[in-house]
């Protein structure tokens, strides 16, 4: 009998209480960055990524255990159910198994089995296996003869395969140990389809390929789908040696079938036999499977991939609460030009055109110092784009002739025109231009990134490999959960937090987002985090699972700019008093804090893990996880792929992580690759483990190829 709390606790190896406390709160909708945080008594500390794996299992053991119960209902409807079956449904593991399981029961029409057996081919199938010594063709046909003159001596062999091949087939142990020695064993093979040579050029690579099932990378396997996909290759699995006899005799003897193999001496005919049952009945099922197997393993690995750059790029630092002027560079367009002030809020928009065909170089460049000078402007965010090298020097020329107190940040702008164009900014900026939205996006990813970062849709972004080759759903469900984590992992202002943000948070939806700002709009700013009780459709429980991620940095409660969560107030006016203090007096109170640490055995009632979180949250109040604003400086002489000469050293930003490497901006609008072989000088199995998308790189340039706009660089220093 299936017991849910039994298997999730053998499979994770914890206690019942813990499985019972965390399907608890899972069910009652807690998200997993609150249980994490704040729910850590109930669940002995689980990390979020123990507590997601551990959410995932429970979905996929839940959804097995339902298919079970439909699939022997629907079988027993049909009078199809045996005891045997029932017991293979029941110990089934995985989704797979039950549907190899199903499989021949799925079609309503009449098998191949069942047609052979009504033909009277069962007992000639018997004979021509058990007596093959004194079995031929002449004899076989005189058999044939007898049951109908009109089969063929050929179809006649078909049906006694077919019946012969019946408990192999409909065995699933033995189909999956031919699938592991496939997989152990086997080769990928790509084949260019005659005459697409030409149009499908940019696989060819793959025109006459191979490469090891089991380690080909995730990067190449999915290059190989979308090259059969678009119809350019052909794809097949093939082994050094057929083992498949071999395999067959064992499995028929252990079987304890009618079909055994005295002595495990197979004769001619058998091998005969066995063979076409190799070669048109197990290799293109197992091939199916298997190709399908490893493109779901590929997609799998590539969006982790995905998700460790997205990670990344809404964690990367914050330039933080700056006015910040964005430009938006173009040639014939001229650059676009917007200043936001501290908070993110748009002050000033305006277009020039120092480059050609105009070249207004000297109107530009007073436009561009009464901006920075009217609006203090101490950081330019500088998009990637078009004209960017050329525009980065004019700003750059400009500052240092001028002495201005202003530094140019070159920053991505993939995405940007997709949030111009989105319902998010026109509801933002209802009476502005899609270009000037553009540039304010620019300038609101560099004062924070993961605040405007989450309006856009990640696929958008560019940070993906192959994301398109990914299931929709698989890659929506992973990036969503790296974006709530983000969110929550930081927190966000309740005051200040576009709806887009909020609805990332812990235990409000998007319509509960969208309440907090039309209340805000209506009645000012957040006074402290009680006041979210005001809001409408937030109750208790959503109050409960998100007050502590929400903060206020100008309530007369101290702990409202904190992670501090409201239900653990008492706690800390309880430490607070015993100490003789005010609350307010223990934030950041280095001798206060080492003080509550040795009274840790007066507070017997508060949990070890709630009370380690009070006394961090005391020292940093709200402090945020992501690092220290940092920037790359450009080569002001390097500006397209032509100025690049092998040996040159350059700094750049990591843009993406791939399994075989990094990509680098350096400047240039064409990112170079560090290949994973050229990322230390020592083995690297996986490029993430070094570098993580914004990090700032010291590379050197190995190879220009300006025709395929390749650069290969090497890394320095990692």
């Amino acid at each position: 009998m299936f017991n849910l709390e039994n298997q999730l606790v053998k499979e994770f190896n914890i206690s019942v209480k813990i499985v019972k406390n965390t399907l608890s709160l899972i069910n009652e909708g807690a998200s997993i960055p609150f249980i994490a945080r704040y729910r850590k008594d109930q669940t002995q500390g689980l990390s979020d990524i123990d507590l997601r794996n551990f959410q995932i299992r429970q979905k996929q053991l839940q959804e097995l255990e339902s298919n079970k119960i439909k699939l022997i209902e629907k079988l027993t409807n049909n009078k199809q159910l045996t005891s045997e079956l029932k017991n293979s449904i029941q110990a089934s593991q995985t989704k797979k198994q039950l549907e190899e399981i199903y499989a021949p029961y799925k079609s309503t029409k009449l098998s191949v089995f069942e047609l052979a057996r009504n033909l009277g081919f069962e007992k000639l199938a018997l004979e021509s296996w058990n007596h093959w010594t004194s079995w031929n063709d002449a004899k076989l046909l005189a058999h044939t003869r007898n049951i109908d003159e009109n089969i063929s001596l050929e179809d006649a062999k078909t049906h006694i395969i077919n019946l012969i091949s019946e408990p192999l087939l409909l065995t699933p142990d033995f189909i999956q140990a031919c699938e592991t020695y496939i997989y152990n064993t086997g080769m990928i093979n790509s084949r260019v389809i005659r005459g697409k040579k030409e149009a499908g050029e940019k696989y060819r690579d793959y025109f006459d390929y191979s490469e090891a099932i089991k380690s080909i990378p995730s990067h190449r396997a999915l290059a190989l789908f979308r090259g059969k996909k678009e119809g350019f290759i052909k794809l097949a699995l093939s082994l050094s040696t057929n083992e498949m006899p071999r395999l067959a005799i064992n499995f028929l003897n252990s079987l304890n079938l009618k079909h055994t193999v005295r002595q495990n001496r197979t004769s001619f005919i058998q091998e005969e036999i066995l063979n076409q049952i190799w070669l048109t009945k197990v290799l293109p099922k197992i091939e199916s499977n298997l190709l399908l197997q490893l493109k779901d393993k590929a997609e799998n690995e590539a969006s982790k991939v995905f998700a460790q750059n997205l990670e990344a790029l809404l964690m990367a630092a914050p330039a933080g609460n700056k006015r910040i002027m964005a430009l938006d560079p173009g040639f014939k367009n001229g650059v676009k030009i917007a200043v936001i002030d501290e908070q993110g809020n748009f002050l000033k928009d305006a277009v020039i055109y120092p480059h050609p065909p105009q070249n207004k170089k000297h109107q530009s460049e007073e436009t561009l110092i009464n901006l920075i000078k009217n609006f203090r402007v101490s950081l330019i965010a500088l998009g990637n784009g078009t004209a960017s090298r050329e525009t980065d020097k004019l700003l750059n020329d400009l500052i240092k002739r001028e002495n201005l107190d202003a530094i140019c940040v070159t920053v991505s702008e993939s995405g940007a025109s997709i949030y111009s164009a989105s319902e998010i900014a026109s509801k933002e900026f209802p009476d502005l231009d899609v270009t000037i939205r553009g540039a304010i996006s620019i300038a609101r990813r560099l004062q924070d990134p993961l605040s405007e970062l989450i309006k856009i849709d990640p696929e958008s972004i560019g940070v993906g490999q192959y994301q398109h080759d990914i299931k929709t759903s698989r890659l929506k469900e992973a990036l969503n959960i790296v974006i709530e984590d983000c969110v929550n992992k930081v927190g966000v202002d309740l005051n200040s937090a576009s709806a887009s943000l909020l609805e990332h948070i812990s235990g409000l939806s998007p319509s509960l987002a969208n309440n907090i700002v039309t209340y805000r709009n209506a009645h000012g700013s957040f006074t402290n985090r009680s006041e979210l009780k005001q809001v409408k459709g937030i109750g208790n429980k959503s109050f409960e699972h998100c007050a502590g991620f929400l903060r206020i940095q100008t309530s007369n409660n101290p702990l409202d700019a904190s992670g501090v969560h409201p239900e653990s107030y008492p706690l800390v006016t309880e430490i607070a008093t015993k100490l003789g203090s005010s609350v307010k007096a223990l934030i950041s109170n280095t001798q206060a804090i080492d003080k509550i640490k040795s009274l840790r055995s007066e507070f017997p009632h508060i949990d070890n893990y709630t009370f380690e979180d009070i006394l961090l949250e005391l020292a940093k109040p709200g402090r945020d996880p992501r690092p220290e604003f940092k920037y790359a400086k450009f080569d002001q002489g390097i500006e397209k792929i032509s100025d690049l000469v092998e040996g040159k050293i350059l700094e750049g930003v990591a843009t993406n992580i791939a399994a075989f490497g990094v990509f680098v901006d350096i400047g240039v609008h064409q990112d170079g690759l560090v290949h994973i072989s050229q990322l230390a000088n020592r083995f690297v199995k996986d490029p993430a483990s070094l570098v993580k998308v914004g990090d700032i790189l010291k590379v050197e340039v190995l190879d220009v190829d300006e025709k395929r706009k390749r650069i290969s660089l090497k890394a320095i220093g990692l």
